[in-house]
């Protein structure tokens, strides 16, 4: 049954103190009064979204309120609920003013384009399948992103939140994937290779310039997709036919010259002066727009990097060949000749690479920069395969950061080099997309004695230690029900001969076979470097990390180990201590012992972090262990309370989702109010006491991983 609507004075009460009307002048009494019109379910909705917009800014949760008794006749609740969500990340970019501008916009469409956005492709729906169709295209490899319109920088691909031009839900999904289709093949076949600000400079009209340029390129890469996909041709010719005018005659004669199988940009440059004088320019509903300024930011960018990453990949890859050779030093005497080859073959860029002739595989990071680099240029300029001499080159240069992180702090907050994160918001019940700016950074190395001095402390602990983890490591196991075995198998003996008894077939698995079981386990520590582990805890998790370490190289078990800290979104920070490929030798043992307290206790970043990293590893069994001391926690900041605790939360069943096994280790006594509903049961154990941890961490790990 239905329930009755709610009353105006009931609306009162809670709008009151969503919208926090002590400190505002929000005229709740109004809003409630038209909402008393609504039915109950109605009411719900409007009332429920009001609440979670409120958490992120009650401005923009008063403009929704104001707004959507009149929408919600007229327009489908996924689209309310997709321009409150993208008001909100629109305010998580770029602040108030932008976000209530695109609250505004809800206000501009009339009757037809209601009917229209009924079956309007949203971002969040095909981002998904979108995002594999890029991956499975030819070139750089390019993120998908959702902005205020559809554009590419030659890194990115960004779509609108919302795809509604035509009345059909497959057909705005086709438009699409085309619009995406000829954003990839402006990276793909040389439209951003144009110095867009020179080319505006010689017209009296820059923009009318750009913008028949466009449509130039256009017509030019809807050529290139008829050739290289011909079934996405297709489509796009039949949506054009629908929403977009006939070609003008003088447009037609530049769309049959620029369908020549080996037009370039710059038989589009030749045509310009031409369209340039037309009085009309053609615009297409699947062309999305240029944006000059984006693309010379981000090849500008691109260029120094790429070029450093790829002499220093020539370089190892000569290292390799020359240790190769039965005489490497005669070898190394007379380097030898390298030549690069790209190969374009049905729409493939694909490279050949020789040294003295004799062709080598590329390995697939050589491969991806010289794409990149191939497409930023038309070829691989002479001076990119010069390998990087004896002063240039260093194999732990880190490209996409500075080299000191902190240095972002001096001046200008930049994100440049940072890898973002989204946030769960609970109260938005939404993720604050690109929220957390994480940087990873290098513990400092401490060479002194804590190593020894901690197995000299543990001398007995590590004794047991080594006889139980080599028992592990040469474990046996049987296995029932072979075809094959060492004995018989009793249970599927007898269950065999009740079978023939009855008549039925007897089944040849009659035996047990004896084998030493395969570990083939990843494991990632995460360890908090919050400022509360300042004394006894510091001490005590960096004992546990030496006991954890001496196990698992017993074990021969991969892992890695990472501390977490941060202060704010803008700060979060990452610790590596170990990574996989990392030898547990005295470099990382110094690590260990630098281990020292930082700032805050913000996980969610940091979980899905690791949880990335154990994805790129192949193995059966994946393990995220944390070792804390607290709730999740930042520096004045939303983070506190509950919402800190949902987005740990969120992070750990992403990781779940995965296949990964996430387990906390806590010396938080009054963890028994925030750990069960953020792991689980039986997915964390609390220590009372912090010198249990260096013994009890070992235990713990063996029980988790058998």
């Amino acid at each position: 049954m239905a329930q009755p609507p709610l009353t105006a004075a009931e609306m009162e009460a809670s709008l009151h103190v969503w919208l926090e009307t002590e400190f505002t002048y929000f005229k709740v009494e109004e809003l409630a009064a038209e909402l008393t019109a609504l039915v109950r379910d109605e009411q719900d909705f409007i009332l429920g979204w009001i609440r979670r917009i409120a958490s992120t800014h009650i401005t923009l949760a008063w403009q929704f309120g104001r707004r959507a008794p009149a929408l919600l006749p007229r327009m489908e609740r996924r689209l309310l609920e997709a321009w409150a969500v993208h008001t909100c990340d629109v305010f998580d970019r770029t602040g108030l003013q932008n976000a209530l501008r695109v609250m505004e916009q809800v206000d501009t469409f009339d009757e037809d384009q209601h009917r229209h956005d009924a079956a309007g492709a949203l971002f969040e729906d095909i981002a998904p399948v979108l995002g594999n169709f890029v991956c499975g295209l030819s070139g750089r490899r390019l993120k998908l992103e959702e902005g205020d319109a559809a554009w590419t920088d030659g890194e990115r691909i960004v779509l609108p939140p919302l795809i509604a031009a035509l009345p059909n839900l497959d057909d705005n999904f086709q438009l699409a994937k085309i619009t995406v289709a000829l954003l990839w093949a402006q990276t793909r076949y040389g439209s951003l290779r144009v110095d867009h600000a020179a080319v505006a400079a010689g017209y009296a009209d820059p923009e009318r310039a750009l913008t028949r340029l466009h449509a130039l390129e256009t017509l030019r890469l809807t050529a290139r997709i008829a050739r290289e996909l011909p079934g996405l041709h297709r489509e796009m010719q039949r949506l054009r036919a629908q929403i977009d005018p006939e070609l003008p005659p003088a447009w037609q004669g530049f769309e049959a010259a620029l369908a020549a199988d080996q037009a370039t940009v710059d038989d589009s440059l030749a045509l310009l002066g031409a369209a340039y004088d037309e009085a009309g320019c053609p615009q297409w509903s699947d062309q999305g727009c240029l944006r000059p300024d984006a693309i010379a930011t981000a090849r500008a960018a691109r260029l120094d990097k790429e070029k450093a990453r790829l002499r220093i990949k020539l370089t190892e890859l000569l290292e390799e060949h020359t240790a190769a050779q039965p005489d490497p030093q005669a070898a190394a005497d007379a380097p030898p000749e390298l030549e690069v080859t790209p190969r374009d073959e049905n729409g493939q860029l694909d490279f050949s690479i020789t040294l003295d002739d004799a062709p080598i595989a590329p390995p697939e990071g050589v491969k991806q920069l010289l794409t990149s680099v191939y497409l930023d240029f038309g070829e691989i300029p002479p001076d990119y395969l010069v390998p990087a001499g004896d002063g240039e080159y260093d194999p732990n240069r880190v490209f996409d950061q500075p080299d000191d992180p902190d240095a972002v702090w001096q001046g200008t907050y930049h994100e440049h080099g940072a890898e973002l994160y989204p946030e769960w918001d609970h109260g938005r019940q939404h993720y604050r997309k690109n929220w957390c700016v994480m940087r990873e950074k290098t513990v400092t190395p401490v060479h002194d004695s804590f190593y020894r001095d901690t197995l000299a402390k543990y001398a007995g602990v590590v004794k047991q230690l080594r006889r139980k983890f080599e028992a592990l490591r040469d474990e046996n196991r049987l296995d029932k029900r072979q075809t094959q075995g060492d004995e018989i198998d009793l249970d599927a003996l007898i269950e065999a001969l009740a079978d023939a008894k009855d008549g039925r077939e007897m089944s040849d698995r009659l035996f047990v076979r004896l084998h030493r079981a395969e570990r083939n386990i990843a494991v990632a520590f995460l360890v908090d470097m919050s400022g509360s582990t300042k004394g006894w805890i510091n001490e005590a998790e960096r004992e546990a990390l030496i006991l954890l370490c001496e196990a698992l190289e017993l074990l021969g078990d991969r892992y890695v180990i990472y501390g977490f800290s941060g202060t704010t979104r803008k700060r979060c920070e990452l610790f590596r201590i170990k990574t996989f490929d990392e030898a547990y030798g005295d470099e990382v043992k110094a690590r260990i012992s630098g281990i020292r307290p930082q700032e805050y206790t913000r996980m969610g970043f940091a979980l899905r972090h690791m949880t990335k990293l154990l994805n790129q590893v192949e193995a059966k069994t994946r393990v995220l262990v944390t070792l804390s001391d607290g709730r999740p926690d930042d520096y004045f900041d939303v983070y506190r309370g509950q919402y800190g605790v949902e987005d740990t939360r969120m992070a750990l069943l992403e990781a779940a989702r995965t296949g990964i096994h996430p387990f906390c280790i806590t010396l938080d006594r009054e963890a028994r109010d925030y750990l069960p509903h953020m792991y689980g049961a039986a997915r964390y154990i609390i220590l009372d006491d912090v010198r249990q941890l260096p013994v009890k961490a070992t235990d713990i790990y063996r029980h988790i991983t058998t």
